[in-house]
C-alpha cells in the first residue's frame, strides 16, 4: 500500500514539473513572439497602407523574397562574416584573458598598462580600422584585426574586474599554507573570475561580428569573397534595398546566434554552482 501511495507521489511530483517546465516556457517565450508578430503585421501593413516605396522601406515580404532569391549569395557572406568574426572572437579572448592575468599577477603591470587599453577603446573603430587596413593590407587580415580590436577590451577589462574581486579571506587563506602567487592564481582567481569572463565573452562575441561588418566596410572584401559588410555596401549602390535589409538582418540573427552559444556555455561552466545560471524554482 504505501508502495502505491509512493509511486502516486513521484507521478504527481513529475507531472508537477512537467507542468512547470511548459509554464516557464510560456512565460519565456510566447510574449516576445506575440511582440514580434505584432511588429511583422505593422511593418507589412503599415508600409502598404502610407504607400512607402519599396527603395525606401521595403515590406517584410520583399524582403523575404529577397533572401530567397539571393541565397546563396547571402550565405556566402555570411560564411565570410562568421570566419572572420570567429578567429577575431578567438584572439581577443585569448589575449583578454592572458592580458588580464598578467595584469592581475602585478599591480605595476596593471598600472602602467590598462590605461593604454582604455586609450584604445575610447577611440573609435571607424578611426582605427582606415589604419589597420593601410598597415596590413585590405581582405581577410584586417578585417580580423578590427574585429579584434573591437572585442578585446572587454575580455581585458571583465577578467581584470574579476580577478582583483576575488574573497580577500581565501587570499589569506592561502597565504598563511605559503601558496606561491601562481598557485593562488589558478586555484583561486581565476575559477573565481569565471563569471566576469563569461559577461565579458558575452559581450566580445557580439562586438566581433561588429567590427568584422565594420572591416568590410573599409577593407572590402575578405579572403577573395565579399563578407555581410562588403554585400551591404554593394546593395546599397546599386539600389537592392531589399537585399540590402535581408544583409542587415543575418547580421543581427549572427550576433544573436553567437550570445546564445556563449548563453549555453555559461549554463554548462556556472549552472551548478553560481547564483546567476542555477535553476530557480
Amino acid at each position: 500500500m504505501e508502495n502505491v501511495q509512493t509511486e502516486k507521489l513521484e507521478v504527481n511530483n513529475e507531472m508537477a514539473n512537467r507542468k512547470k517546465v511548459n509554464l516557464k516556457f510560456l512565460h519565456s517565450w510566447v510574449p516576445p513572439l506575440i511582440a514580434f508578430l505584432i511588429f511583422m503585421l505593422a511593418w507589412q501593413f503599415g508600409t502598404a497602407m502610407l504607400q512607402i516605396p519599396p527603395y525606401i522601406l521595403p515590406k517584410p515580404t520583399d524582403v523575404f523574397m529577397a533572401t530567397v532569391d539571393n541565397w546563396s549569395r547571402l550565405w556566402d557572406s555570411a560564411s565570410t562574416t562568421i570566419l572572420e568574426s570567429v578567429i577575431g572572437f578567438f584572439f581577443s579572448v585569448v589575449i583578454g584573458v592572458s592580458g588580464a592575468i598578467i595584469m592581475a599577477s602585478s599591480k605595476i603591470l596593471e598600472r602602467s598598462l590598462y590605461p593604454y587599453a582604455i586609450l584604445l577603446q575610447t577611440i573609435p573603430i571607424v578611426a582605427i580600422a582606415p589604419i589597420i587596413v593601410i598597415w596590413f593590407g585590405s581582405g581577410m587580415n584586417a578585417i580580423v584585426i578590427i574585429a579584434f580590436t573591437i572585442g578585446f577590451f572587454p575580455m581585458l577589462s571583465n577578467t581584470l574586474i574579476g580577478l582583483n574581486a576575488t574573497d580577500r579571506g581565501m587570499l589569506d587563506l592561502l597565504s598563511l599554507y605559503q601558496a606561491s602567487k601562481w598557485q593562488i592564481m589558478w586555484k583561486i582567481r581565476i575559477p573565481a573570475a569565471l563569471p566576469y569572463i563569461i559577461a565579458g565573452l558575452k559581450i566580445s562575441c557580439t562586438l566581433a561580428i561588429i567590427g568584422a561588418i565594420v572591416g568590410e566596410y573599409i577593407a572590402g572584401i575578405g579572403g577573395g569573397d565579399g563578407g555581410l559588410g562588403y554585400a551591404i555596401t554593394v546593395a546599397s549602390t546599386t539600389m537592392e534595398i531589399p537585399y540590402l535589409f535581408a544583409c542587415g538582418i543575418a547580421a543581427s540573427i549572427l550576433g544573436i546566434v553567437f550570445f546564445l552559444l556563449v548563453s549555453l556555455l555559461s549554463k554548462v561552466l556556472l549552472g551548478s554552482w553560481h547564483e546567476s545560471e542555477m535553476k530557480k524554482d
